[in-house]
């Protein structure tokens, strides 16, 4: 070595924050300094293999080493880098150099980390470093541990002893904010390396056990080294570690700690990451409070609280809030101000977001919370070259994604698509393939000004862990088409009930597995005339007629599910009425007339005129009988009064019938909550109107105290609009009597054509969707 490392004894040891920008600076300054011949970062050893990438143009951090087991890809963790993490840095620095400077991983493989608990690694919990310097969590896949006691956070305890209350308030203090150009650029290292010396002998491991296998690995890759380099070699680790990288220990010992380890076969591989993802409160253990800002302090070499309200007041104009030059100057001074008045070195994050929310806010947290969402945490999305190792799956997504102009973002966005056009209706297929998939990059929203059937609303989304669930789907196939069809038709063989393969048949229509669907189609005629439960049945019926109703929209052949859905029909209108009769709680009834509005438009949809007349016939029955209970007789008696089929009278007879003295109060709440569900047909029905005022009125004091939460439950779900007609209705009474033409006051006593078709222009142009 060189430099002021010149008469060192040993290697040079860089205790490090993980995603510390004040770090990051002063990793390459020593390494400047020192001029080590070889560079051992703290890291899985089998990432090494892919390192020469990180200086591909390609590469942009945020990034992350993936490592999962081979054959068990849910088994994974990652360690994430950053363009100010250290370790990244010092990646890039050896690498900038002639030669260019050897780079070794010297972390416990992965190989060890995920055979040793194989029920707990998940996907996206993150492995890497720990909190604060480095309390450590990257030996556990999960980022915590159950067995170990509560963890010390060296950061905390360091800033406590100096007397603040904020940890990431002292380290921007004495390190963020320390200038680049220090005399010494080893000396904050060695005093780093110093405090944390003196909390190893307070507190040992700092309650994880699992550090002492992974720091005696360590050593024994720094042996290795010094037998090829001699001393001449910098460490970058956490500053957790370096008390324990600098101790005597013997050889003989540490490989007494790593005997007997479990071992799995794994796999790597560069995946984008996330500013967001790097955020503690995405759960991340190493996670930091603020990447973007951590970001904006690392690339913004002069001015930084200058450049940052100039962002601030940026983001701010473009959700068009008027803030000038003037209200950055205010804000920069004001929060010169604050930092002074508190003895901070610099204005830190603390007193920028105070100015901010002072001078461009106007005091208000709305905007203040857009800020700290977009900026101070960030939705900064990394890149990997397209030569990096990735599973065959991900390689053709990849391809579809560039082909159909489908890029990956970390911001939420919603993307509307027409299905009438192909780019659209590929876009749609894609989507709905990597849902059936799990992989849920985008998730279906309801469409904004439209209800066609040939409109679908997405909110896309892409977060890191995503790149996991692309791995484990990879065991379906090497093609995202033949992945998806594999996966539906090992589900259709595995569901053990009869709706889960009709919601499967539905979604491998909109998916486009025409592939899949004479499997799915064996099992559902298998299921389906097996099970003889109404409610099953009638949970499966929907889906099916949504398929057969809309599969033309996106030109798949649903045709094969109609005899299927037929059958179902039919058995639902044989086996309703007896289980409607069979001594229903209120429970069970509520449920069915839940499955009975869900048949009634599923009938609707298949459109044959027989099935329609059978299941009115149903209805019919349903709406009669005394033995059904009244919620489920008064939906009956609404749905066919909707549908044309039941007469006014012997509507009001029905409600008459259901309302009267000799019925029992609570079975004729529940008619009322069936039948008037909406309440609308109320507003506009004064006789029905007058019978539910009437029985109201009748109804026994002892048992009103009975009825009044179902009559409270029904009314009160109506929208504020017609409780209040109908409350007026009530106020002033029965309405005039009709005039001699049979019509209300101010109504003519028969519908005028020429008025009624002036609307049908409107109409046409509303229906017709955009032009082609």
């Amino acid at each position: 070595m060189s430099g002021p490392a010149a008469g060192r004894r040993g290697p040079l040891l860089l205790g490090v924050r993980h995603h510390g920008p004040g770090s990051a600076r002063a990793v390459r300054a020593a390494l400047d300094a020192a001029r080590p011949a070889a560079v051992l970062i703290e890291g899985p050893p089998e990432g090494e293999a892919l390192l020469p990438l990180a200086a591909d143009p390609g590469m942009r951090p945020p990034v992350a080493l993936l490592a999962h087991v081979a054959d068990d890809p849910g088994r994974a963790a990652f360690w994430p880098l950053a363009a100010f993490s250290p370790e990244w840095v010092a990646i890039r620095w050896a690498q900038e150099q002639e030669g260019p400077v050897p780079v070794r991983f010297i972390d416990l493989p992965a190989a060890h980390t995920l055979a040793a608990e194989p029920g707990r690694g998940a996907a996206g919990s993150g492995s890497g470093p720990g909190p604060g310097p480095d309390a450590d969590a990257d030996a556990d896949p999960d980022g915590d541990s159950c067995s170990d006691p509560v963890r010390l956070d060296p950061l905390a305890v360091l800033a406590e002893t100096a007397g603040y209350d904020d940890p990431e308030r002292w380290w921007e203090d004495v390190v963020e904010h320390r200038g680049p150009g220090a005399a010494d650029p080893l000396g904050a290292f060695e005093a780093l390396a110093e405090a944390m010396g003196a909390l190893r002998e307070a507190y040992g491991d700092g309650g994880n056990s699992r550090d002492r296998v992974r720091e005696a690995y360590m050593r024994q890759r720094m042996r290795a080294a010094r037998r090829e380099f001699g001393d001449a070699y910098a460490v970058v680790c956490g500053a957790w570690h370096v008390p324990a990288l600098a101790a005597r220990t013997t050889a003989a010992a540490d490989k007494a700690l790593l005997t007997g380890l479990p071992k799995a076969k794994v796999e790597t591989a560069w995946v984008p990451w996330t500013h967001r993802r790097l955020a503690r409160a995405g759960g991340y253990g190493a996670g930091i409070t603020s990447p973007g800002w951590y970001a904006h302090l690392f690339a913004a070499r002069d001015r930084p609280v200058e450049r940052w309200l100039t962002k601030v007041a940026g983001l701010l104009r473009e959700e068009d809030r008027q803030v000038s030059p003037a209200h950055v100057i205010e804000a920069v001074r004001l929060a010169g101000t604050l930092a002074a008045m508190r003895g901070r070195p610099l204005p830190g994050l603390a007193e920028t977001l105070e100015a901010v929310r002072a001078v461009m806010c106007d005091g208000s947290d709305v905007p203040l919370a857009l800020i700290e969402d977009r900026l101070v945490v960030g939705d900064v999305l990394g890149e990997v070259p397209d030569g990096a190792p990735v599973v065959p799956l991900q390689r053709d997504l990849t391809r579809q994604q560039r082909s159909l102009r489908l890029k990956a973002e970390a911001q939420e966005r919603e993307l509307e698509l027409d299905l009438r056009k192909d780019s659209d209706a590929a876009k749609s297929v894609l989507l709905h393939r990597l849902r059936l998939l799990g992989i849920d990059w985008g998730a279906p929203a309801a469409s904004r000004g439209s209800t066609g059937t040939f409109r679908e609303t997405w909110r896309l989304r892409w977060e890191p862990e995503l790149s996991v669930r692309v791995a484990e789907a990879g065991i379906w196939g090497t093609t995202v088409v033949a992945a998806a069809t594999a996966k539906a038709e090992a589900d259709a063989a595995g569901a053990a009930e009869l709706g889960e393969v009709t919601a499967l048949a539905e979604r491998c229509l909109l998916a486009g597995l025409s592939g899949a669907l004479p499997a799915v189609l064996r099992a559902l005629a298998d299921r389906a005339a097996l099970d003889t439960d109404v409610a099953r049945l009638a949970k499966a019926l929907p889906a099916l007629a949504r398929s057969l109703r809309y599969g033309d929209v996106r030109g798949t052949d649903a045709s094969a599910l109609a005899t299927v859905a037929g059958g179902l029909a039919e058995r639902i209108c044989v086996a309703l009425p007896p289980a409607c009769a069979a001594g229903l709680d209120s429970g069970a009834a509520a449920e069915l007339r839940g499955h009975v509005d869900a048949v009634h438009g599923a009938i609707a949809l298949l459109d044959e005129e027989g099935l329609r007349g059978r299941w009115s016939a149903v209805l019919r029955a349903l709406a009669g009988r005394d033995r059904v209970p009244g919620l489920i007789r008064g939906r009956a008696a609404r749905l066919l009064l909707d549908d044309g089929r039941l007469p006014a009278e012997e509507t009001a007879r029905l409600m008459g019938l259901a309302l009267s003295p000799a019925a029992p109060p609570p079975d004729a709440a529940g008619w009322i909550e069936g039948f008037a569900q909406d309440g609308t047909l109320l507003v506009h029905d004064d006789r029905l109107l007058a019978l539910i005022d009437t029985w109201l009125a009748g109804v026994p004091e002892e048992a009103f105290t009975d009825v009044l939460p179902l009559l409270r439950r029904t009314f009160g779900a109506y929208e504020p609009g017609v409780r209040r007609s109908l409350g007026e209705l009530v106020r002033r009474g029965p309405s005039p009597k009709p005039a001699p033409g049979g019509a209300p006051a101010g109504f003519a006593p028969a519908l005028d054509p020429s008025r009624a078709d002036a609307v049908l222009p409107v109409l046409a142009l509303l229906l017709s969707g955009p032009p082609a």
